[in-house]
């Protein structure tokens, strides 16, 4: 940088590469957890995100100063709809990886949903296709539909993505599958209070931004140069090209983020428990069914799809349901 007499750390992460925009409002999730569990079960879930509350715990973590106290939590809450298991997916493994060996689909999908798919084949035919080839089932996983309409949204057409399954023999989650082909299934069934989760979604869009506030750069003196929020070299001479590392303007935000380990701390129904702030989350309303409380910040603006996973590292925590005091919500 100019005749700088002292070096200085580098300015911005390289931790997410490259920074560019999600390929869609769909997070995807890529890996999921194998656990050992005798019943088999699903993986995931999904919500829209409504807003930010505080909730007021019994601090659980034992060797702790707090251990016993009162503890302030920052929470969000998620408005959670039933997803409808519409297909079944059978992957087989080779050299180059996963390849789908068939699909299964339900018979009988709901309107919108039967309008955005393409007809399905006979759902018996492919059902017995996928069980006479079984033995070479290396990963079997649900296709799953929510309906952003259901929590007071706007849009109609459902949102479809694919759902992990583990625990048992693969025989079992093959069965498992087959019953709720059709069916809806409620967070109750899959979360519980206490539990850990991995949340997936894509965070808010900021627009082009520059090297300042997109990597943190330090700006240049108002008289050194021409440019004062631009980046001093671009590098050396030679090798003559600009590399990766430099800070450069670009895209800042609207990318998929993963965080770990979050805890639930309440999942109820907006008709047992009322969640909603004297009129509504700012920029998403009234919760109107099931709903649950995370703790801690979620990625993403208000109405946002966000897919929660079991978690893929599990914390050495005691999984109990926390004992809660208090939920601050404005009245």
């Amino acid at each position: 940088m100019g005749h700088r007499k002292k070096s200085a750390p580098r300015r911005g992460s390289l931790a997410y590469l490259p920074r560019g925009r999600a390929a869609s409002i769909v997070p995807t999730i890529r890996t999921w957890p194998e656990i050992l569990i005798d019943k088999p079960s699903l993986l995931g879930f999904a919500g829209f995100k409504a807003g930010s509350i505080h909730v007021i715990t019994v601090d659980d973590r034992e060797k702790t100063p707090n251990f016993g106290k009162p503890v302030f939590n920052s929470a969000t809450v998620l408005s959670v709809p039933s997803i409808f298991v519409y297909g079944i997916r059978a992957y087989g493994k080779n050299d180059r990886g996963l390849f789908v060996i068939n699909d299964a689909y339900s018979d009988k999908l709901p309107k919108g949903l039967s309008e955005k798919v393409k007809e399905p084949k006979a759902m018996e035919d492919a059902l017995k296709k996928i069980e006479s080839n079984l033995e070479k089932v290396a990963q079997i996983s649900t296709i799953v539909s929510v309906y952003p309409k259901d929590v007071g949204l706007s849009q109609k057409k459902p949102m479809i993505f694919e759902v992990g399954v583990s625990g048992g023999e693969m025989k079992s989650r093959f069965e498992y599958l087959k019953s709720l082909l059709g069916k809806e299934v409620k967070i109750n069934d899959v979360i519980k209070p206490g539990m850990y989760v991995d949340v997936i979604a894509v965070t808010k869009g900021k627009g082009i931004e520059g090297p300042v506030t997109r990597h943190g750069i330090k700006r240049k003196r108002p008289k050194s140069r021409k440019s004062v929020r631009a980046v001093a070299t671009l590098g050396p001479w030679h090798p003559a090209s600009v590399m990766y590392t430099v800070p450069r303007a670009g895209q800042m935000g609207y990318n998929q983020r993963v965080e770990y380990n979050k805890k639930v701390i309440i999942v109820s129904n907006a008709e047992e428990a009322e969640i909603t702030p004297k009129g509504g989350f700012p920029h998403f309303g009234v919760i109107k069914g099931d709903y649950i409380i995370l703790k801690g910040s979620l990625p993403g603006p208000a109405k946002r799809l966000v897919k929660i996973r079991l978690p893929l590292r599990p914390p050495r925590a005691k999984v109990q349901p926390p004992k809660v005091l208090e939920i601050s919500v404005r009245r």
